[in-house]
């Protein structure tokens, strides 16, 4: 064989291996292309994101918006009696403090060894009118001056501030009214007026007088509130229910429930709801609308065992001239709507409040 021949046979030898070689490399890059299609992550649908849109309180998450809804809806502007320093240049100045001195600690004027005179139980006004007057929902005298004169149905006629003062210190401290004219009364009228100066004339700002409690379905019980008493109100009023003297026994450190020291049943926590009301939002000591110590049931039951106790009588034969009118837990007969001198005492309630709307209805129409 010629050079030439075995020359050629080397080259074509040459080119069919390095075929081969360049087959087998795309055969192994195909098949990684493949392998490499199969594992990779199958692509999702584009979609439109929608930006986050903050609540009116700028808060973007859920948690967020239901706090700031949280509290948005209990956020009330409650009354906040006046600063003390707006009667700087006040003419009434020293009258309106002595207004507040007489109704934060009355019977050192008015009690037993009182410097004007004995007039009184020994109880002090801000007693029931918490911190003189002042305390949200604690019976104060927020809406006294914008509300005043009106008519009140107990009395069946129009009345004035000083009917209403004298009511508390012929009924609550179980005394005898005052002159009028007299300069303590004239200082305790200017104090409310003065606490009352920024509520629009014929308007109840928020907090005043006592909050809304529901009634019970059954009725109030005091042997139930016996228990209630011994456990969280006998430490300050005493097992007998005659409260706490000072050393000095010119004022009660803590006021008497009952017995002769006490408020009247013509008084207004003779009434089961009032009480139960005052109770539940202001005791025991340091208790408060919105940080509460005792359930429903215990101011219930609790202003039913108090209010069956002994206490200093008061000539109602004149209260209520309009039978029609008498609030549906007022304790005395006679009554129009079919139910007991028991029931209107102590309850349930509810009943009584609904007879009597139908029956108001009723009467409307005639």
């Amino acid at each position: 064989m010629s050079d030439t021949n075995k020359h050629d046979e080397k080259l074509a030898a040459a080119v069919i291996k390095l075929t081969q070689i360049i087959v087998f490399l795309v055969v192994v890059i195909i098949a990684l292309v493949i392998a490499l299609v199969k594992s990779a992550p199958a692509s999702k649908p584009e979609v439109d994101l929608e930006a986050p849109v903050p609540d009116e309180y700028g808060n973007f998450t859920e948690a967020g918006k239901l706090e700031a809804k949280r509290v948005a809806q209990n956020t009330v502007q409650y009354w906040q009696a006046p600063d003390e320093t707006s009667l700087n240049g006040l003419s009434q100045k020293e009258s309106i403090l002595y207004g507040k001195e007489l109704i934060a600690h009355t019977s050192i004027y008015f009690g037993e060894k009182g410097k004007i005179f004995n007039s009184t139980n020994g109880m002090n006004c801000q007693n029931c009118h918490l911190d003189a007057g002042t305390k949200v929902f604690g019976n104060n005298y927020s809406a006294v001056a914008s509300t005043y004169p009106k008519y009140r149905a107990r009395s069946g006629g129009m009345e004035n501030i000083y009917k209403r003062v004298n009511d508390c210190f012929e009924r609550s401290l179980n005394g005898t009214a005052l002159d009028t004219s007299s300069k303590e009364m004239q200082a305790i009228v200017n104090y409310i007026h003065w606490l009352g100066k920024d509520v629009p004339k014929n308007k109840k700002p928020e907090g005043s007088g006592f909050k809304d409690l529901a009634f019970l379905d059954r009725a109030a019980d005091p042997d139930k509130g016996k228990n209630v008493y011994e456990t969280k109100c006998q430490s300050c009023h005493q097992a007998n229910g005659e409260g706490i003297m000072n050393g000095d026994r010119t004022a009660f450190t803590y006021p008497p429930l009952w017995g002769n020291k006490s408020y009247n049943d013509g008084a207004g926590l003779y009434r089961l709801s009032n009480f139960a009301k005052y109770v539940k939002y202001n005791m025991p000591l340091g208790a408060s609308h919105s940080a509460t110590q005792i359930t429903d049931e215990e101011a219930w039951d609790v202003a039913a065992f108090v209010n069956s106790q002994k206490r200093p009588k008061k000539d109602i034969k004149h209260d209520w001239p309009s039978i029609a009118e008498k609030p549906f837990d007022h304790p005395f007969g006679p009554f129009d709507d079919g139910f007991s001198e028991k029931q209107h005492k102590f309850g349930p309630f509810k009943p009584i409040r609904e007879k009597r709307e139908i029956m108001r209805k009723a009467n409307s129409k005639k």
